[in-house]
């Protein structure tokens, strides 16, 4: 669960002199988003802003580089790409396929193989749904994992009531699925026989990278399609869909700084050629797989968030990586019984999840509101249940339930860490102080041992 407050540490949503507008059009004591900011009893460090942003596994800010790029597309260039009879219709079209050649180069594509849509949820479903209706006669078997994003397990679960067969494969302590399990699960004959794999390149929680090109290589030995959710992988970790042995991969523009609501999907065009069957019917845009009027500032949004990661993702790999490690560093120095969830070595630069045992996670982030980052738990229902990804690495709730994500992104910075780290130092030991399960724990106490008393 994602959560931003921005009461800070005074308690109050007071400015400096309590009226009047500040230059931005804001009032003192809020943000120019209108959420209302306590101004601290202490001065920040230089270079902190509240409230501050860490959750960029959830969304990225616009790089401001890629807002200009869109501008003229809001207003002047405001044409339909599909208008073929005129100036504005022209220019519309062009700027697409810049795009399209520019995200196509990110990934190791030809831009003839980039289908835009309206973002990695579309892209999932239409790779699913759209390969598992094509290839139906085929066989009616897929295969994918139990820590996928929504987009792709709640996918799978309508193809199951469709009458197709799903097999949800498990990982292990660390994340990371077993290769063995996806070859005893491919069905190469018959009714049932395997017609797609799809496994994310990289988690949104943990940030643990898959090992896709084997996975792929498996699949294409065993002559069957291989889908990857790419979303938290592209602009981030190189990828190369010709080396990675990728059919089909969806890309999403907001997880790479670039626009809401604007998405596309790579769909391999030899070696082998993959089909799609459309899922959106209405006039055959896209080579007749995603029908609609494309939203050409998103897409021109994407192509330029997608050439900036080209040419500046190794250098933001080695800064995100370095921030995260200080931030891991600083806790783990600070605190007893914190844990790092999932594997490091296969990982996301940015990303770091952390269980902080003997604290409830929702206390811990009430306690350090002025930080977006996201729990270990997840509004499914009226009460809180921990996350299903740190569940099937086999945490037990109370300490899936104790974990957050720290996301790190392009505009975090070294004075930012080393204030969540501090912050988030002082707040745990203060939990603590109340815990009386961590008391017992420091006494020596094995609380596997104790029988307690049902109420």
């Amino acid at each position: 669960m994602s959560l931003q407050n921005a009461i800070g540490h005074n308690g109050n949503g007071n400015g400096h002199n309590g009226n009047g507008a500040g230059p931005n059009g804001a009032v003192p004591g809020m943000n120019s988003t209108g959420v209302v900011i306590a101004h601290s009893t202490t001065p920040l460090p230089a270079g902190v802003h509240l409230p501050l942003y860490m959750d960029n596994h959830a969304t990225t800010p616009l790089d401001p580089r890629v807002l200009d790029a869109m501008m003229p597309y809001f207003t002047g260039k405001f044409g339909n790409a599909a208008s073929r009879n005129h100036q504005f219709g022209w220019e519309a079209e062009k700027a697409v396929e810049i795009a399209r050649e520019q995200i196509a180069k990110l990934i190791g594509a030809t831009a003839k193989e980039i289908i835009f849509t309206s973002g990695a949820t579309e892209s999932n479903n239409l790779a699913l749904k759209g390969i598992a209706e094509m290839y139906r006669e085929r066989g009616n078997h897929i295969i994918t994992q139990v820590t996928e994003h929504k987009a792709v397990l709640d996918t799978c679960k309508k193809l199951e009531k469709q009458g197709y067969r799903v097999t949800y494969l498990p990982v292990l302590a660390d994340g990371l699925i077993d290769l063995d399990d996806l070859r005893r699960a491919i069905v190469t004959e018959g009714p049932e026989k395997t017609i797609l794999v799809s496994i994310m390149f990289a988690n949104n929680e943990i940030g643990v990278v898959q090992p896709i090109r084997e996975i792929g290589k498996i699949c294409h030995e065993k002559g069957v399609l291989f889908h990857t959710d790419a979303v938290q992988a592209v602009g981030k970790i190189p990828v190369n869909v010709l080396a990675d042995n990728i059919d089909v991969l969806s890309i999403s523009a907001h997880k790479i700084y670039g626009p809401k609501g604007v998405g596309a999907l790579y769909v391999r065009r030899r070696n082998p050629r993959v089909q799609i069957t459309e899922q959106i019917n209405g006039g055959g845009h896209e080579r007749g797989m995603r029908s609609g009027t494309l939203n050409v500032p998103g897409i021109v949004g994407l192509g330029a968030a997608c050439e900036i990661c080209r040419n500046e993702m190794e250098a933001e790999a080695v800064r995100e990586r370095e921030l995260r490690d200080h931030l891991r560093n600083r806790l783990e120095a600070a605190l007893d019984y914190v844990q790092v969830n999932g594997n490091m070595e296969h990982h996301l630069p940015g990303n770091l999840n952390m269980s902080f045992v003997y604290v409830e996670g929702e206390s811990l982030l009430m306690g350090i509101n002025d930080i977006a980052v996201s729990s270990g738990s997840a509004c499914t229902s009226a009460t809180l249940e921990p996350s299903y990804v740190l569940k099937a690495l086999g945490l037990g709730d109370e300490i899936a339930h104790s974990s957050i994500r720290f996301g790190l992104g392009r505009f975090n910075t070294r004075a930012e860490v080393d204030y969540v780290a501090d912050k988030v130092i002082d707040v745990v030991r203060k939990l603590r102080e109340l815990s009386p399960l961590y008391e017992m724990v420091q006494e020596g106490i094995d609380l596997t041992k104790i029988e307690w008393a049902a109420h």
